[in-house]
């Protein structure tokens, strides 16, 4: 099981932190809401109200020296929101792409182009902390929370000030 909101010192009295933004892709009724529901709260309820739109929940989970949070959003299945999907999945850094266990060659798929596969049940539990923790483990581990890192991680340039600031169309 993950650890959850604890952190290990890294041998100097610091814990490193980097932050994730992941997302959940699948069609309407497949477990989606239930899978991160069973992760972030450990609950589970039969009767899951569909989601409209996407939902946004957080959840940490602690490896060694570094406590890697989750930004997690659950995106609706529905055919009427495909259109805003991207939206929610821009600048990810990781997905899940839960499905009917019944439908074939996924795991053929996983193993083809190198993607991690595994089985999980919302409702039993089986699996839905070892999927997040495996996924964090493959993530790099790079401090987001310090500036420099986080600009980095971004893919952000930083510019001396030599550089003129660019002015906008009215000359301001």
């Amino acid at each position: 099981m993950a650890n959850r909101g604890t952190s290990r010192p890294n041998g100097v009295g610091q814990t490193k932190i980097c932050q994730f933004k992941l997302v959940l892709l699948g069609d309407m009724a497949v477990g989606k809401s239930s899978l991160v529901l069973r992760f972030v709260k450990g609950q589970f309820d039969e009767f899951q109200e569909t989601t409209i739109g996407a939902a946004f929940l957080a959840q940490s989970v602690c490896l060694d020296d570094t406590t890697v949070k989750f930004e997690i959003w659950d995106t609706a299945g529905q055919e009427r929101y495909h259109s805003l999907a991207p939206m929610y999945y821009r600048g990810a850094q990781a997905a899940i792409v839960v499905f009917d266990i019944t439908k074939p060659e996924a795991q053929a798929y996983a193993e083809d182009t190198g993607l991690l596969f595994m089985e999980t049940s919302a409702k039993t539990a089986m699996n839905v902390n070892d999927l997040f923790l495996a996924i964090a483990k493959k993530m790099p581990k790079t401090d987001t929370q310090n500036p420099a890192h986080a600009a980095r991680n971004r893919g952000l340039t930083l510019h001396g000030t030599d550089q003129q600031p660019r002015r906008g169309c009215c000359g301001n």
